[in-house]
């Protein structure tokens, strides 16, 4: 048995995430790591029996776009909408790191990772 992986890796945005009024203001720097996991369907010429790593970038450009209090929600989004778009998907794991979050100390990235796992 064949388990295909497609995934999208440090994908960098500039969007308004944040809990606090001055983050939803002036925004931050994200970077997004996608990856999906199912069994192919044999046919790997065919772009319609696999995930689309362009469909993926378009999924997660669309919920970056939309601001949240918490990466939380946002990495939930992604994978709602990544399974929703391809049900055939056995696990999803998404993650986002905040560049430089806006406290004290020097703090390369804060991160936040949701995975997914089908029960079929």
């Amino acid at each position: 048995m064949y388990i295909q992986t497609v995934a999208l890796k440090e994908v960098k945005f500039h969007a308004l995430h944040g809990y606090y009024p001055e983050e939803q203001l002036i925004g931050c720097h994200f970077m997004v790591d996608a990856e999906v996991t199912f069994m192919p369907n044999g046919d790997t010429e065919n772009l319609s029996k696999t995930v689309n790593y362009e469909v993926l970038n378009a999924i997660i450009r669309q919920e970056m776009e939309h601001t949240q209090k918490l990466l939380e929600t946002v990495v939930k989004n992604i994978i709602d909408s990544i399974v929703s778009t391809y049900p055939f998907v056995i696990t999803a794991k998404v993650g986002i790191r905040k560049l430089h979050p806006p406290m004290i100390g020097e703090i390369g990235c804060s991160y936040v990772e949701l995975a997914y796992k089908s029960d079929r």
